[in-house]
């Protein structure tokens, strides 16, 4: 390796370094002003090096701890048996999309894209969903509406099985008496781990951090997700601080240090993200890399 090519070489990992850091220092900021007693960032605002530390919006949260602990399961089973569905439903759409001898492949496809340009809006989803669905106050409305599929991931499914599928293979599989489901699960499905890891990755954050669907299709406590309690719980010191409540125990309470307990929320929101991206890693880069060269 010549001088300047080991220059470059080292200029260009200080930099990714440089970068690198530029992303983990904000998530550093938000941990340790967690940890930060609300005071101190009143006077002095927020720092790497906090004055005084405090678990007051820890304790806070543990006061929560039992309708946290019940959210995190509704959470934790609509985020797999959602993300479970929806690759299967993904994939089984983007495969024959994918097919040039498949009839109708055109016009399908041009359904799906046109899904991603346009959309009914709210109220007639909302009625679609509720009344004739029926899905208000079950699990299902943190399922299926707007997350279960996205015309987006079935095209990125689709242009990964155009460019990384070899046809010779499917053709031996056919001459060999397989039939398409066998062709597609055998085959198919293995060659396609790691856009099945992308795609699951997206659909795992985007279960994971929805809250939308449960403000609008939720309104028994017991179902909220994570991000709905957490939502419910700002939401409620937000109003006690903002309250000009004369007696001593609301006057407590409206000290309430809303500020840390926002970043002590983010921070529990996003630890479980953070713990299985490691486990979708080795496959993302590919998957999406691959998934998105042509369509």
């Amino acid at each position: 390796m010549t001088h300047e090519n080991k220059l470059w070489q080292w200029s260009a990992n200080l930099f990714m370094m440089a970068v690198s850091i530029a992303c983990l220092l904000p998530f550093a900021l938000l941990v340790i002003s967690s940890f930060t007693d609300e005071q101190a960032i009143i006077s002095n605002g927020y720092s790497f090096f906090p004055e005084q530390f405090s678990l007051t919006a820890y304790r806070y949260l543990l006061d929560q701890s039992q309708e946290l602990l019940r959210a995190y399961g509704i959470t934790i089973l609509v985020t797999v048996l959602g993300t479970s569905v929806s690759l299967i439903i993904t994939s089984m759409l983007a495969y024959p999309l994918s097919r040039r001898d498949i009839p109708l492949r055109n016009p399908l496809a041009f359904f799906v894209f046109f899904t991603m340009l346009f959309n009914g809006g709210l109220v007639p989803t909302y009625l679609i969903y509720t009344q004739y669905l029926d899905i208000k106050n079950t699990i299902w409305a943190l399922i299926i509406p707007g997350l279960l599929m996205n015309g987006f991931n079935v095209m990125l499914m689709r242009t990964f099985f155009i460019t990384s599928i070899p046809v010779p293979i499917l053709e031996s599989a056919y001459i060999d008496g397989a039939t398409e489901f066998r062709t597609f699960r055998s085959i198919v499905l293995p060659l396609s781990l790691p856009i099945l890891a992308t795609i699951g990755l997206f659909q795992t954050i985007g279960y994971w951090n929805d809250w939308f669907n449960g403000l609008v299709y939720l309104t028994d406590p017991k179902l909220f997700s994570i991000q709905n309690i957490l939502n419910r719980i700002l939401t409620d010191i937000q109003f006690l601080s903002n309250s000009g409540l004369g007696s001593n125990a609301g006057q407590s309470m409206a000290k309430m240090p809303s500020g840390t307990v926002r970043m002590a929320i983010a921070v529990v929101g996003v630890i479980p993200i953070l713990i299985a991206y490691p486990f979708f890693q080795k496959y993302f880069v590919k998957g999406i890399t691959i998934g998105a060269v042509k369509g």
